[in-house]
């Protein structure tokens, strides 16, 4: 059909507005020739339209179904209307600032921070297809970094646009994409600093300008390099257009460069650049504005330097930098004078500029350069003119001064620029590998001004040279389609501006020509102008204006140009004075000027630049011809800016020639820089100077409107009959549709995937099925018409037959109705009379009863309260009595009490007299050692009036007051040291029984304050007597101050000497003790290194020696060797003796277990030396301890320290004599000495436990001395001494003190002697051991004579043998001993951080022992052979194999072996070797251990990353190790659960709390590696199972293909599929079940999140069916949850279900009514959606065809109004993003899992092959 067919009534058009470009009409009438009536849709204005030429029919509006689609090339009319109208609907409807035009990306500047450049949104388009998700420039960015990965060619963008359009910023966002996908691990962190060069390039290169508050004033080409591996490896930049002009002018509204601003902002920070506020400065205060609304300069000063570090500027760099812009502001307000001033008043003197001798500015600058002042003054005021004979050195008027000053300010601009991108370039370039790049071209777009010079000049040539490319690229990718689609096509003609560039570069073109005007020593911009006259008149681009010979007009590819020629020559020339240059060289103060200027030298510089452009809308007052005019030029044949900028263009149109392009096109919306304002006349020039429009046309030749058969079928199968539709041959169904409504063929085209249509085609065929389906509705509507009206007959009919029978019966039944009132009417009467006859009587009845009942209830009423009254007055009574009897007996009792108070009273003051006249007798004072002190001290507490007047007593009071000091450093020492005691556990038992004790004392100090009231009483009545007396005292005082000073010098003397010598003793014995824990160190590493050495090969193990295999740690080396006996005494010659020969050769007795009977022998001899040892150093002890208690205790509590040494030291001699008890049971000693030896024992333990006592009380007195006094006087504690008291009362603690000193003194004689019969008992025990040894090695020398000798030599063998088993707990218990002793050894170290020596010179000389908690129980049971091995539950290993079984547990480990063991087996065996480093005391072997299993869980991991299996495997078991560090570490907290037996085997000396956290992080690693592999597993499959998958058929398109039975679908079910294999790994490896939990938790939220995004990015998806589909997908997922987690509870499930709520609420949004009234339901059911989400999902949501509305603004409006408001404005509020954020980790916790596994129990597997390595003791 033609086109104008289509121009129907109804038909919507486009026709013309002055305004607004284009408005919408609608044609009220057919078209018939030539006239065409519409009505204006806006004012529904009727209009003629008179059509001179069907040819230019006014434009045809698209369907509402293609309105705001993403690509500007799929609607069906392209023209330049319906381009403007879908950017204008996106752009102001829904928010969208992005559309695609072909392969164009047009991004319009919202003016507005839109929350779409998160990381969430990077990784949406990550590995995305352009066009698959919503217009974005990160989808550009993707693009042309996946055809550099596939295509392994390079890529450039372009990105184009006027200022204020956006360029920088889509430029930015760009590098940042490629940042983000090709960052690089190395150090160099190359996209760190592509990022960093932003704000730099920024500050120097843009500024405020009335369009844009952040224009960039020149172009840049930015390279990013990449190496083999698509990794970032490095970058470059190339620079074109800056405009210099802004450093010395603005236009008014505008401002100059930032970093000017900024480095004022920052004048306070560099007070010697001496910068003044901006408005002072001439440079800066030109436009007028020199503020940015929402920019804070000194921040952005800081943002710039930390770039300018980062990408390696040094700081004397950075202050060069900054020293040559402050120079040049200072350049600027340097004043030129139109006189002398230092001529004198009306002298003559020459006309030309002065620069005063006195300008600060001038001096500031030369100061800041280093440059002479005198010659930078001369050469900005004079030029030199060389002649062909001389120079001449002449004055400059005013006006040529200043543009010469002006011409070296931008200068040195330009070349700091210069030198600036040099830098960037010089840390961008890392040196690696650079295999292809991706280039950002960020390029002033078309310009055209009221005024157009130069640089509007070289602009829109670059902009031609530009679209010369993009044209040629657009039509080569049109023609390469219809290629792919093997469809037929004709040349495609398109605007070709080759003539316009022929114009601008042939050898007689505009830059020839004003090249050749430059050359010209008179040359001017009118010669210029009229030689373009003269010479490029030819040329159809160029035209002369209509007035004036001063411009020129081009015709360029988006308008005509007028260029105005005033200053072309001067800027293309670009000249500054030699001599000024010369002067600025000399600088000494900046050694970068040398570097820039030594720059500025060279040939082809990379950077570009050109002259600043001219004042825009400004017309000078001076010609411009005739400012800066030198007498001939002074760079000789240097280049022109016109030729270099010509080489750089032509350079990087070459560059771009190689790389495949994609292109950015910006566009400004309005001028007003208002948020979502749609200027349709700004953006209509816009689209076409940036080449839109003409992509738009190139695509309208064509076949512009693209469908897939799929899609065109689903769309028009409504075209055809049913009989047509072959669903097998989709194709031929379609060309039955459209030869049937296309007559025309050439109208569309068949390619191999998609029909192509001409241009106007598919709305068409819209009309065409809009017209069938109303045909249909009204066929329908008659059908549904005539149902309607014979449904309303025939039920009219029924009704009037059912009136007329309803009638008749109701007359019929009102006459029998009368008849039966009638006859009932008698009946009623009849039984009323019999009824009121009835009533009457029972009436009378009723009364008579009543009156009798009442009289009989009062009388029984009266009779009862009479009785209640008695019993009430007889309790009275009783109480009354009984009360008074109690009064009685409480006065009487008070009474007692009161006589009782008085004779105590007065006991108690004749005893108070009493302790006072002694305490004040001189004589008593004088006896006592200590108590003098004491005394002098409450004398002077009690004469604080006195002391301040008598000036003799203040040496005592500062001696007074450091006592205090000594006695509070005393008590915080003996707090401490009581904090400390009261964690041991052997005090626990003696705590518990004194506390009802303390109880008891606290209640008689509760009486004792109630009775101080009284006492108070009374001392106010004698504190006068006690005045009296105090005056007598003070006399006293006197004298006994003169004897205390000499007794204290005399003291002081003794305590040196006692002191110095102390110290030496103490000094040696910490040299003795230090060189006995060397020595102790080099044995038990001796020890260890024996140990652990491999046995001798010629050795041989017998059955007996089975249970020395284990690795215990003795004091004594053992004997291991059947040949030869190694003992530490070598003197005995009893064992020396033994002829082992004889034994060896007899072949009946085994030689090994007379070995076994000699090494038990050793090891008796042995500890009985060892214990002789520590009889002597007790001894040495005891001497110390009675030598210490000797002297006066100076501290009560030193007592109680020392009885705790006491108990410690018996408990030792406990373990000593338990030792010597087993000895002795090994060599069969006799049961009388056992039992002495018990009773010993018990004796030890009574006077132990009274010693405990006597400690306590102590204790307790003096706490509670302490807390009465606190409670009692509080900060007034010394008032309690007034009297003496506290005197007396040390007087008693004395006396205790020497009471327990006298009883210590004999519990410790007690204790010689019966260690001295002990040392005799010990000393006979040897001799008779010796002695047996000689018969025993005698004896088995022999042959056994009989079989009763022999079967006597096989008992003794037999009883060898469990005497090592008794040995063997020996050992045992010794490594007990060491390993309390480590304990004490800290305990020590807590004694000396408090300051406590006397304990530590203690424990110095103690031997290893027992803890006293530890209970040894051996029995003096029948030796018996042990038949079963007790196992530990421990693995040893030697240090050497570590590396071989962290090989075989953990790298060579594979999750189908482990599903085989026990679940956690290798944490197990790993924390029973850790139990055994525990055992054996070996921190270092600990520690190298936990490091292996770090590192090879770790190696093992990242070497199977991608093993869901390895990863769960791991994570259980390192989980498993974790919970069996807590189990076993000994805290109180996780032994709730454990058996006795565990709680035997937990952990005795090391604290592995920090590898517990070691541990955690390692399983936190774990857990976000199996995260992160899940849900790269899952991104493929969430789009098809959630989104695209379509199971209910029919809804949004043809029921997709049945899959092959044997292929799993791609849906719901595969989703599912590989959550249950995830669930049956985490069961097969006994994951915890809260972490189970928590991985479906953080699945499920990426699920949920990777959905929604995807749905938020694609308007394909936002549609009432596809929400339907989606929710049945999801539904899907919900059942699965339901079912296989319902093992976690209720409550878990929900919480898991409750993350995909923000997916569900989405989904039914789309299904929801859109309806004004539905907007507080909308709101309330999007809860988990934020505002800008539901607008998104609103915005793109589109209408089921005609039986949807479409979503209005107001709708939309509202929810958003509705939805802030229920948030709530919140200032410190995150704003809202669009997308959420799937990489967010929910927080997890290890919750602790207690085993109750028995680890004695634990066996090694065969299949591990450790049993060589680790063997179980």
């Amino acid at each position: 059909m033609t086109t104008k067919e289509l121009y129907t009534k109804g038909a919507r058009i486009w026709v013309e507005h002055p305004e607004k470009v284009w408005e919408s009409a609608t044609v009220t009438s057919d078209y018939r020739s030539g006239v065409l009536i519409v009505k204006l849709d806006q004012t529904d204005e009727i209009r003629q339209i008179t059509i001179k030429d069907e040819k230019h029919m006014p434009p045809l509006r698209n369907p509402s179904l293609l309105i705001g689609q993403n690509d500007l090339t799929s609607l069906s009319y392209l023209h330049e209307p319906a381009v403007l109208h879908n950017l204008k609907v996106r752009f102001c409807d829904r928010n969208a600032i992005y559309t695609y035009c072909g392969i164009v990306l047009v991004a319009i500047n919202p003016y507005y921070d839109l929350p779409i450049y998160g990381d969430e949104t990077i990784m949406a388009y990550r590995g995305q297809s352009m066009g698959d998700l919503d217009p974005h420039i990160f989808a550009v960015s993707e693009e042309a970094y996946t055809k550099l990965e596939r295509e392994r060619s390079d890529q450039s963008i372009i990105v184009s646009g006027e200022s204020g359009a956006g360029k920088t910023v889509s430029a930015k966002y760009a590098m940042r994409y490629f940042a983000a996908v090709g960052g690089n691990v190395s150090e160099t962190q190359i996209e760190r600093k592509v990022l960093a060069s932003s704000p730099i390039m920024e500050a120097i290169g843009n500024a405020k300008t009335t369009r844009n508050d952040n224009s960039s004033r020149f172009g840049k080409f930015i390279e990013i390099h990449f190496d083999s591996q698509y990794r970032i490896s490095g970058a470059s930049m190339r620079t074109y257009l800056l405009e210099k002009s802004r450093v010395v002018y603005q236009s008014p509204g505008e401002r100059n460069y930032h970093i000017f601003y900024q480095l004022c902002a920052a004048s306070a920070l560099m007070p010697h650049l001496k910068l003044e506020h901006q408005d002072t400065l001439h440079y800066l205060n030109q436009g007028g504005s020199p503020n940015i609304d929402g920019v804070d300069d000194l921040k952005a000063f800081n943002e710039t330097r930390s770039a300018l570090t980062t990408l390696g500027v040094t700081d004397s760099e950075q202050r060069d930098m900054f020293t040559i812009l402050a120079a040049i502001l200072h350049l600027g307000n340097v004043a030129l004078l139109s006189e002398d001033p230092d001529a004198a008043p009306g002298a003559d003197c020459e006309d030309g500029a002065y620069i005063s001798p006195t300008d600060e500015h001038l001096t500031h600058a030369c100061s800041l350069l280093g440059v002479s002042r005198l010659e930078l003054s001369r050469w900005l005021s004079h030029r030199r003119i060389a002649s062909a004979h001389e120079v001449i050195v002449a004055r400059l008027d005013v006006q040529r001064a200043a543009c010469a000053r002006d011409a070296l300010a931008k200068k040195l601009y330009g070349e700091l620029f210069a030198w600036l991108v040099t830098a960037v370039n010089r840390a961008l370039d890392t040196g690696h590998a650079k295999k292809h790049f991706i280039g950002v071209l960020d390029i002033y777009g078309f310009e055209t001004f009221e005024i157009n010079s130069f640089e509007q000049f070289c602009i829109n040539y670059a902009n031609e040279k530009l679209q010369q490319q993009f044209n040629s690229h657009v039509f080569k990718l049109e023609q390469d389609e219809y290629i792919k689609e093997e469809i037929s096509w004709e040349m495609i003609d398109f605007y070709d501006n080759q003539p316009c560039i022929d114009l601008i570069e042939d050898r007689l073109g505009v830059l020839a020509l004003l090249d050749e005007e430059c050359r010209v020593p008179q040359g001017s911009d009118t010669g210029f102008v009229a030689k373009l006259h003269q010479k490029c008149a030819a040329y159809p681009h160029f035209m002369k204006p209509r007035f004036g010979n001063q411009a020129f007009i081009i015709k360029h590819f988006a308008d005509n140009v007028e260029y105005q020629s005033g200053g072309f020559l001067e800027k293309n020339r670009d000249t500054v004075s030699e001599e000024q240059l010369e002067c600025i060289r000399t600088a000494t103060s900046c050694r970068l000027i040398h570097v820039m200027l030594e720059s500025e030298r060279a040939v082809d510089r990379q950077t570009a630049t050109l002259p600043p452009p001219s004042r825009r809308r400004t017309t000078p007052s001076v010609p411009i011809t005739s400012l800066t005019q030198p007498g001939r030029r002074a760079s000789g044949a240097r280049q022109t800016v016109g030729g270099q900028f010509r080489a750089s263009l032509s350079a990087l149109m070459l560059t771009l020639s190689r790389t495949t392009p994609h292109y950015v096109r910006c566009i400004k919306p309005n001028d007003s820089k208002t948020p979502f304002l749609f200027d349709s006349a700004r953006a209509v020039n816009q689209l076409r100077a940036c080449g839109v429009l003409e992509t738009i046309r190139i695509s309208a030749a064509g076949f512009p409107s693209r469908w897939l058969y799929q899609d065109f079928f689903h769309r028009y199968r409504l075209l055809c009959r049913h009989k047509d539709i072959d669903r097998a041959n989709i194709k031929g169904t379609c060309s039955i549709i459209l030869s049937k409504h296309l007559k025309d063929p050439d109208k569309y085209q068949f390619g191999a995937t998609k029909i192509f249509f001409r241009a106007g085609q598919v709305a068409y065929l819209e009309k065409v099925r809009a017209d069938i389906q109303r045909e249909y509705c009204v066929r329908v509507q008659s059908c549904v018409r005539t149902f309607v009206a014979r449904r309303k007959y025939l039920r009219v009919m029924r009704t009037v037959v059912g009136i007329q029978a309803r009638s008749r019966g109701y007359l019929a039944r009102r006459k029998a109705q009368e008849l039966r009132r009638a006859r009932a009417a008698v009946t009623l009467q009849r039984h009323v009379r019999g009824w009121l006859a009835r009533r009457n009587y029972r009436r009378l009845r009723g009364l008579a009863l009543a009156l009798q009942a009442r009289a009989r209830g009062y009388l029984a009423r009266r009779l009862y309260r009479d009785r209640r009254k008695l019993r009430a007055v007889v309790t009275i009574q009783r109480y009354a009595r009984g009360f008074l009897a109690r009064q009685r007996v409480k006065k009487m009792k008070r009474q007692i009490i009161v006589a009782q108070a008085a004779i105590r009273r007065f006991l108690a003051r004749r005893q108070y007299k009493r302790l006072r006249i002694e305490a004040r007798s001189l004589d008593h004072v004088k006896t006592l050692n200590k108590g003098l002190e004491n005394k002098i001290i409450s004398l002077q507490q009690r004469l604080g009036g006195a002391m301040e007047k008598n000036k003799l007593i203040e040496p005592l009071t500062a001696q007074v007051a450091d006592l205090k000091a000594k006695l509070e450093l005393l008590k915080l020492v003996e707090i401490e040291v009581k904090t400390l005691k009261v964690g041991i556990d052997d005090k626990d038992s003696i705590i518990n029984a004194l506390r009802a004790e303390l109880q008891s004392e606290r209640d008689a100090n509760t009486r004792l304050a109630q009775a101080k009231k009284g006492i108070e009483d009374q001392y106010n009545k004698d504190r006068l007597t006690w005045e009296e007396e105090s005056e007598k005292l003070a006399n006293e005082l006197k004298s006994v101050k003169e004897n205390y000073t000499l007794a204290i010098e005399e003291r002081d003397r003794q305590h040196e000497l006692e002191k110095s010598k102390l110290s030496a003793d103490l000094e040696s014995e910490r040299q003795s003790r230090q060189k006995l824990l060397s020595s102790q160190y080099e044995l038990q590493e001796r020890i260890d290194t024996l140990q652990r050495a491999p046995p001798a090969k010629e050795h041989r193990r017998s059955l007996s020696d089975a249970s020395s295999n284990s690795q215990q740690e003795t004091a004594v080396e053992d004997d291991y060797g059947y040949g030869s006996v190694r003992s530490v005494d070598t003197s005995r010659p009893a064992l020396e003796a033994v002829n082992w020969s004889a034994g060896h050769n007899n072949g009946t007795v085994p030689v090994a277990d007379a070995g076994l009977v000699l090494r038990m022998q050793n090891r008796i001899s042995a500890l009985q030396s060892e214990l002789s040892r520590t009889t002597k150093r007790a001894a040495d002890l005891e001497e110390r301890l009675l030598n210490r208690l000797s002297s006066p205790p100076s501290n009560p509590n030193v007592d109680r320290f020392k009885l705790e040494e006491l108990e410690i030291e018996n408990k030792k001699l406990k373990e000593h004599l338990d030792r010597l008890r087993a000895a002795g049971d090994s060599t069969l000693v006799s049961k009388e000495v056992i039992d002495q030896l018990g009773v010993i024992q018990k004796e030890l333990d009574r006077r132990r436990d009274e010693c405990v006592q006597l400690k306590s009380v102590l204790t307790n007195q003096t706490v509670n001395l302490k807390s009465l006094a606190s409670s009692n006087y509080g900060s007034d504690v010394d008032i309690i001494n007034e009297d003496g008291e506290l005197a007396s009362a040390y007087e008693a603690q004395k006396g205790i003190n020497r009471q327990l000193q006298e009883e210590l003194t004999a519990e410790k004689e007690f204790y010689s002697k019966h260690i001295s019969s002990a040392k005799a008992e010990i000393e006979r025990l040897r001799e008779e051991n010796e002695k047996y040894q000689k018969l025993l090695s005698a004896d088995l020398s022999q042959d056994p004579k009989d079989k009763s000798h022999e079967f006597a030599q096989n008992e003794i063998i037999r009883l060898a043998s469990e005497s090592l088993a008794l040995q063997e707990r020996v050992d045992k218990l010794s490594e007990s001993c060491r390993r309390y002793k480590n304990q004490i050894r800290m305990l020590v170290n807590k004694l000396k951080e408090v300051g406590v020596d006397d304990v530590t010179d203690i424990l110095e000389g103690s031997d290893p022992v027992a803890a006293p908690s530890a209970s040894v129980s051996l029995n003096m049971a029948p030796v018996t052979r042990k038949k079963e091995r007790e196992y530990l539950g421990m693995f040893e290993y030697r240090i050497q194999d570590e590396p071989t079984i962290i090989k075989k547990l953990i790298t060579d480990l594979k999750p189908k072996v482990a599903t085989t063991l026990l679940p956690g087996l290798p944490a197990y065996i790993l924390f029973m070797m850790l139990r055994h480093t525990d055992h054996v005391d070996d921190e270092p072997k600990m520690h190298q251990l936990m490091k292996a299993v770090r590192n090879g869980v770790k190696k093992t991991l990242k070497k199977r990353s991608d093993s869901i299996e390895y990863n769960a495997l791991w994570l259980a078991n390192m989980l498993r190790l974790l919970n069996n560090l807590r189990q076993y570490s000994g805290d109180a907290v996780y032994q709730a659960a454990n058996t006795p037996r565990q709680n035997q085997q937990c952990l005795r000396i090391f604290d592995l709390s920090e590898y517990r956290q070691v541990l955690s992080d390692i399983a936190i690693w774990i857990y976000q590696g199996l995260i992160n592999l899940l849900e790269r597993q899952l991104d493929r499959l969430i789009v098809p199972a959630i989104l695209e998958h379509e199971e209910i058929s029919g809804l949004s398109g043809p029921a997709p293909p049945a899959a092959p039975p044997s292929s799993p679908r791609a849906g719901p079910a595969r989703l599912k599929h590989e959550l249950s294999a995830l669930q049956h790994h985490l069961d097969t490896f006994a994951v915890d079940q809260a972490l189970r939990l928590s991985i479906f938790k953080q699945l499920l939220y990426y699920i949920c999140a990777y959905s929604l995004n995807q749905l938020l990015l694609r308007k394909d998806l936002c549609c009432w069916a596809k929400g339907l589909q989606i929710r049945y997908n999801i539904s899907h997922l919900e059942t699965w949850i339901k079912e296989n987690l319902a093992e976690y509870g209720q409550k878990n499930v929900e919480e898991v279900l409750s993350v995909l709520k923000p997916i569900t609420q989405a989904v039914q949004l789309l299904q929801a009514r859109k309806s004004m009234q539905d907007v507080q339901s909308t709101v309330d059911m999007c809860s988990n959606l934020t505002a800008m989400q539901v607008c998104k999902i609103l915005n793109m949501y589109t209408p089921a065809e005609e039986y949807e509305v479409k979503v209005t603004r107001e709708f939309i409006h509202e929810i958003q109004k509705k939805m802030q408001e229920k948030a709530g404005s919140n200032p410190d509020k995150e704003p809202q993003n669009l997308l959420m954020n799937s990489k967010m980790i929910f927080s997890v916790q290890f919750p602790f899992n207690p085993s109750p596994i028995r680890l004695e129990a634990v066996e090694l597997p065969e299949i591990l092959e450790l049993d060589g390595v680790l063997t179980k003791i």
